[in-house]
């Protein structure tokens, strides 16, 4: 039986099985690895010996779930979009495969996608570009046709329609609601098209659902609301995105039947995470219609933040929203791997639910960008020969995506000593899945512990492995 095949079950089924994992040996036991120096790529190993190892140890509690996942993913823009159709129509759906097929892929299930143009477009556009019309009477896919919604389409068929959860975010509302009459440079809402510009999310969420059949499972407010960026930005302040979310955004999409969307406010950097959580939370009608804050990695690692806001706000969610590699594309560099996989780690051991990449895949330089803001990409792809770039970033990723699934609970666990980092799961079908990450020079010998079982584990140099145990005999 394969690595992959431990990880399916019926995403409905209730973790009563978690008290009863308490027994490692009694479980069939999988290895997947990628290592910098030996070429493994998610390669499959020999399962792991019972006994200890004599050095560091990880030991799970699968008597302690934690938070639901929801699950892992990248974001489809219309630079990655872009790319993608430069490619023949085959090598742009082997990798569209091996990101989201849940068989032979990624099993990516979560992804994101822009409302208007971000700095990942090929140029400024909005939906809307009539000044005053404050009923949206102009309102328009159209801009979307060309580019993001081919790749929209194929991704969710890929994926299956059950599996793709789609999460939407705005850079900044038309040029012709804001303070500087611009999508670029910061600036803000203007007050008198707040109701508007609220109503713009309810027509987005609709049209794709009427017109593309293509249903929005989240929305953020505004991406990085406190960055005046040269690209399409919009600032708030918190309590203009408590009140906005107050007083226009959360009324109209409940008024539109749209409740069932999860709404997410802050969606930028963990340095600012708990002051936005004080101020959109703290005012009960405000929160009410937040499930949530979105996150990313541009700052700070401080990943505790997130546990402090949990504890503060129990109820509510943390969704990792978007990172990568700023400074244009460098090919091959691994660090860049072991950066995804620390922050995953760091953040899903801090109760975040899920996990979002940014860009699925930019050409060599790290774009299109029209404002030449390149970052890197787990895929890369030279437009002028079609030769076709799968980063270390790309194999990291898929060590949580292909074996974590959604439904899955994190569970508490322990590891020591500092060296190695790890995480772990037990998903709906009762399979335990273990994450393990080892960012220094040489091997590491660790004891993987639950209850009174162990097995004796080595992770390379500059590597991660994932253990997968099937689910245990009875």
């Amino acid at each position: 039986m394969s690595a992959r095949a431990f990880t399916h079950g019926a995403i409905g089924t209730v973790f009563t099985s978690c008290l009863m994992l308490t027994s490692l040996s009694a479980r069939t036991w999988s290895v997947v690895e990628t290592a910098r120096d030996n070429g493994h790529r998610l390669t499959p190993l020999a399962a792991p010996l019972a006994g200890a190892s004599g050095g560091a140890t990880i030991v799970l509690n699968p008597q302690a779930p934690r938070q639901e996942i929801v699950g892992f993913g990248g974001s489809l823009t219309e630079s990655s979009a872009w790319v993608l159709a430069q490619l023949p129509p085959e090598r742009r759906a082997e990798i569209l495969r091996r990101y989201f097929d849940a068989e032979t892929g990624l099993g990516y299930t979560l992804t994101r996608t822009h409302i208007n143009s971000s700095d990942f477009s090929l140029n400024i556009w909005t939906l809307n570009d009539t000044p005053g019309d404050y009923d949206l009477r102009n309102f328009t896919l159209e801009p979307m046709r060309r580019w993001l919604m081919p790749l929209l389409h194929d991704a969710r068929a890929i994926a299956g329609a059950e599996n793709f959860k789609l999460v939407a975010s705005p850079w900044s509302p038309p040029a012709w609601m804001k303070t500087n009459n611009r999508m670029d440079e910061g600036g803000g809402l203007r007050g008198e098209y707040r109701p508007s510009w609220a109503l713009f999310y309810v027509k987005f969420v609709q049209h794709m659902l009427r017109e593309e059949g293509i249903p929005i499972w989240g929305l953020t407010v505004q991406n990085e609301p406190e960055a005046k960026q040269v690209w399409e930005s919009c600032l708030y302040t918190p309590d203009e995105e408590r009140d906005f979310v107050r007083d226009h955004l959360g009324p109209a999409l409940h008024r539109a039947g749209l409740a069932d969307v999860k709404l997410m406010a802050w969606d930028h950097n963990r340095d600012r995470l708990e002051a936005r959580a004080d101020a959109v939370y703290g005012d009960p009608e405000a929160a009410k219609y937040l499930w949530g804050l979105g996150l990313h990695w541009y700052v700070s690692e401080d990943f505790a933040a997130s546990s402090r806001v949990h504890e503060r706000y129990p109820d509510k969610h943390i969704l990792f929203t978007e990172g990568c590699v700023e400074g244009g594309a460098k090919i091959g560099r691994w660090d860049r791997g072991e950066r995804y996989a620390r922050n995953i780690i760091g953040d899903l051991r801090n109760w975040v639910c899920g996990w979002i990449d940014w860009n699925i895949v930019l050409d060599t330089r790290g774009g299109p960008n029209h404002v030449g803001n390149f970052c890197d990409a787990p895929v890369l792809v030279d437009t002028a020969t079609g030769e076709v770039h799968y980063q270390n970033s790309f194999y990291y990723i898929g060590h949580f995506s292909r074996f974590v699934r959604p439904g899955a609970r994190c569970l508490d666990s322990q590891v020591g000593p500092a060296e190695l980092q790890s995480v772990a799961f037990v998903n709906p079908d009762g399979s335990l899945v273990a994450v393990v990450l080892n960012e220094t020079a040489g091997p590491i010998d660790f004891s993987l512990i639950s209850g009174d079982s162990s097995l004796a584990c080595r992770i390379p140099a500059h590597a991660i492995q994932t253990y997968v145990g099937a689910p245990a005999l009875r």
